[in-house]
């Protein structure tokens, strides 16, 4: 399913750190060539510090054995014995603010009192500024040679130190986010999602760059944020929550339309958010000339076209594409079921009996498993419809939502499109 692939759309806008996970899905998956893969990881690593992984993939690229050397492993080992002069060199330099930010006593101490800052730590602990933003250096020195909990850690305190200091917003945003990258390789999702959602504020806030600036940021946060939006429990619903806003949407369709096959599976996946297939059907439609994709084709084919024989044959596509993209395998089970649902009730509103069979073939099950399946979810669901297994059909009773459902349909959204909008007030005074 290489044609499906978005690897090389979504490494555009990732940190190589972040690519490399995405490429050892792809060789187990057997998508490409494994020399393709292993030379595109190499090329990954050259751009970081983890010279004993580059090392290993150079020699299962060119099959040479464990003990081997050539001319690029020489300059290899070279680049080795530099790394770790460079960090036995800063670990030096940031020796001092290493033992304050080290004794957790102190550190608990300075926060209670909202002392921890720059200019208290140097003049009550004899510090000079250029040894407490050494910090940073030390800490991205750690991240680029992989040592991500070391690198999460000394970034944790060096945030606050750097937020108050006007001079260096820039490193400030730039630790943002790379504490956000190192929790997201530490599978850490409930500490990546608060870090997220600061970035958010923080790219939001009015003296943040120019337009463009703040395009190009929140297309990085979309895709860094697919990590968590499909691994944290509540991920599906973050990711409806952030790319519903205007914001997030008009870069979404200016940068990366891709991100909506991630968008559309994570509507179609979650039943907490089924009301937001209108929406996404919308978006769907506005950007069908830019991009589209089993995932997509599908709910236009079930809910645009009612073609119940397009949308099989997109859900047995659809199959095949969660399997084989990183993001969206975890969620395949629940994709499918939900999908067959979505059919299932669709088919329910247009017509009064339903052949079993024809149901089943659409629904890619055999007819006494497509009979099973029905039966729960009408039992489940509450379904007004009885089956008839005499005659092998589904007979509908009346499929007309109540006054009192139709209202609470229609404002399902209310209040958070009103949390919105209380928010954009208030960014506004």
């Amino acid at each position: 399913m290489a044609q499906y692939d978005l690897t090389h759309e979504n490494g555009k806008y990732l940190d190589r750190h972040l690519v490399l996970p995405l490429l050892e899905f792809l060789e187990l998956q057997e998508v490409y060539p494994e020399k393709e893969l292993l030379q595109g990881k190499l090329d990954a690593l050259a751009c970081t510090n983890m010279v004993d992984f580059q090392m290993d993939t150079y020699k299962k690229l060119h099959g040479l054995a464990e003990d081997a050397t050539d001319e690029k492993l020489a300059e290899m080992e070279a680049r080795k014995t530099k790394v770790v002069e460079e960090l036995e060199r800063l670990s030096e330099e940031a020796a001092p603010i290493l033992r304050i930010v080290g004794n957790e006593s102190i550190v608990q101490a300075l926060r209670k009192d909202k002392m921890f800052s720059v200019q208290h730590l140097v003049e009550e602990y004899e510090l000079t500024v250029e040894q407490v933003h050494v910090l940073y250096r030390f800490a991205k020195a750690q991240y680029m040679c992989g040592n991500y909990t070391d690198a999460a850690e000394y970034l944790f305190h060096y945030i606050p130190l750097s937020s108050g200091c006007p001079d260096r917003q820039s490193d400030f945003f730039s630790a943002l986010w790379g504490k956000f990258l190192c929790e997201i390789l530490m599978q850490n999702w409930d500490t990546a999602l608060e870090d997220m959602n600061r970035l958010k504020e923080v790219i939001a806030s009015r003296n943040f760059g120019t337009a463009a600036d703040q395009l190009q940021q929140r297309t990085w946060l979309i895709h860094w944020s697919l990590f968590i939006f499909f691994n944290h429990p509540n991920g599906r619903n973050g990711i409806v929550d952030l790319c519903f806003q205007d914001k997030y949407m008009n870069a979404i369709q200016t940068t990366c339309p891709h991100i909506l096959r991630y968008l559309t599976t994570a509507v179609i996946s979650n039943k907490k958010r089924r009301n937001m297939v209108k929406e996404t059907l919308r978006v769907l439609e506005q950007e069908r000339g830019s991009y589209s994709d089993p995932i997509t084709e599908f709910l236009e084919c079930l809910f645009l076209h009612f073609d119940f024989d397009g949308a099989q044959k997109k859900l047995q596509e659809c199959d095949k594409v969660l399997q084989s993209d990183f993001f969206l395998v975890g969620c395949r089970d629940e994709f499918i079921e939900n999908a067959r649902i979505f059919m299932f009730e669709t088919y329910c509103r247009i017509h009064k009996v339903i052949d079993i069979k024809m149901l089943s073939h659409n629904l890619n099950m055999d007819a006494d498993e497509a009979e099973r399946w029905i039966v729960n979810l009408i039992r489940n669901a509450h379904l007004d419809a009885k089956i008839d297994s005499a005659r092998g059909h589904v007979i509908m009773g009346s499929q007309f939502p109540s006054v009192y459902q139709q209202v609470i349909d229609k404002t399902k959204s209310v209040c958070y499109r009103s949390h919105l909008m209380a928010n954009s007030l208030s960014k506004l005074e």
